[in-house]
Order: C-alpha cells, then structure tokens, then sequence
C-alpha cells in the first residue's frame, strides 16, 4: 500500500510522524468506454467551443465567472489564496464523535507512524480510546485546507476528512406537517425493534458487481444469460396499519433473506 501524504499528527507540544494511505477502494468494475462500430477506446479531448479545434494544455488557463465575465487565474493567484504550507494534522480540539453529523463525512484515511511517532501514536490511541472522545483538526493536501477527524479503529487510528459546514446545502424540501396515529407509532417501534441488531458489515456484500463480473465472464465463452426483470413491490393496501401489520408478520422472512 502506498501512502499518499506524509507529515504528523500536533497533539499539544507532542509531534507524531506518521504516513496517511487511503482507507477505502471501489468494489465497483472499471469499463473503459468503446465505439459500437469496431470497438475502439473513446478519447476526449480539449476542445474550443467557438472554433471546434483541440487546443493544447499549454494554452488553457483558468478563469471564474464573474457577473458574466471571466476574471483569469494564474499560479500565483492560486498560491496567495492556499493555506500556509503545513505537513501537520493540528488538532485543535477534541470532540464527541456523537456530535458530527454524518453528513459531515467525507473520506477515510489510515495513518501509520514512523519509527520515531511510535509511543506517542500508541498514546493518543490509547487516550482517545479511554476517553470516548475523536480530535478535531485540520491539514493541507493538494494545495487545499481539509477538516479532519481522528478517532480509533482497532489498533489504528484513523483521520477521516469532513466537510466544512458552507458545503453542506440547506435541505429544500417540504415535509407534510402531520402526525402519525400513537398505534401506528407503537407499530412503527415494534417493527424497528423486531428487525434491530447488532451491526455486522461483513454481511452485507456487493452482489451487483460480483454477479456483473459473472456475466462478463459468461460473455467471453459465448454464453447466453438470463435477463432477470426488475421486480416491483406493490402495496395491496393503502391504509397505514395494515401494512405495519404486515411488516411485522413478514419481517422475520425479510430480514433472513436480508442477511
């Protein structure tokens, strides 16, 4: 695994050394896009909307809309506006993780410490863990400032980036303003409580792609598949207690087949 960000971890006057490497990679297949006719990767490229020629990277700059017009960015305009070059996660302050929004959350990394970072890594680790608590910081990648949560899994800790809070949009939504019946909320909460259990994500698998990687392999030895519909679901009552009810008398079924 290759890190992609090395620096420390600030804690008080205490220095951790450590190297960041992405905690996540896609489950998803990698399809390269081809022309119909013979088969031939599709490429893109840089084109100049008035004049249809390609134009080189070169000779592209960047520019912001302005109220119409394009205020044009160079390198140094970048550079003034980029946060204080810093290889340190700086924790400024330490949080329960209950309190942060999930919608906060953005990207997940794992951070080793180097030789030198070894106590004190396993003392912040160890400390978090004791106290219930996850450091609040930041750090510089790429040029830009990114918030940063560190909190313990396993042995590991564990920065995970989160939004800032004007990257979050209002939700506009209209949501009815009623309230359900108290039987239906008592059936509500006894469905939830029939299908609740501990969380267990080895369970649950991405089947769309294995069976996608299937089918792929069927393909290239000539097989014919069979093409599953989609199945819908339809309701055969309106009417809300009923089908709690029903919920409740299947939800055993459902939740074996969900496992």
């Amino acid at each position: 695994m290759r890190s992609i960000w090395t620096g420390s971890i600030g804690f008080g006057l205490v220095n951790i050394p450590v190297k960041m490497y992405s905690a996540t990679q896609e489950s998803s297949l990698d399809l390269d896009m081809l022309d119909k006719k013979d088969k031939a990767n599709i490429r893109f490229k840089r084109v100049n909307e008035k004049t249809g020629k390609e134009v080189k990277w070169a000779d592209i700059v960047r520019g912001y809309d302005l109220n119409g017009k394009y205020v044009i960015l160079d390198e140094k305009d970048f550079e003034k506006a980029s946060p204080e070059k810093s290889k340190e996660i700086n924790i400024v302050q330490f949080v329960d993780e209950s309190e942060i929004d999930s919608i906060y959350y953005e990207m997940p990394y794992y951070l080793e410490p180097d030789k030198q970072g070894a106590r004190p890594y396993v003392l912040l680790r160890d400390a978090l863990t004791k106290s219930g608590k996850a450091g609040l910081g930041s750090f510089v990648m790429r040029n830009r400032e990114h918030l940063v949560i560190l909190k313990v899994s396993g042995d590991v800790l564990i920065a995970n980036r989160i939004r800032f809070h004007e990257e979050i949009r209002k939700p506009e939504i209209k949501v009815p303003a009623s309230k359900p019946k108290p039987a239906e909320l008592k059936m509500a909460m006894a469905l939830i409580d029939q299908l609740s259990g501990e969380f267990d994500i080895d369970k649950y698998k991405d089947n769309y792609t294995t069976e996608l990687m299937k089918l792929i392999k069927a393909k290239a030895k000539g097989k014919l598949t069979e093409v599953k519909p989609l199945r819908v679901a339809h309701v055969n009552t309106k009417d809300l207690m009923e089908q709690l009810k029903a919920s409740i008398e299947g939800g055993s079924g459902r939740r074996k087949k969900a496992s």
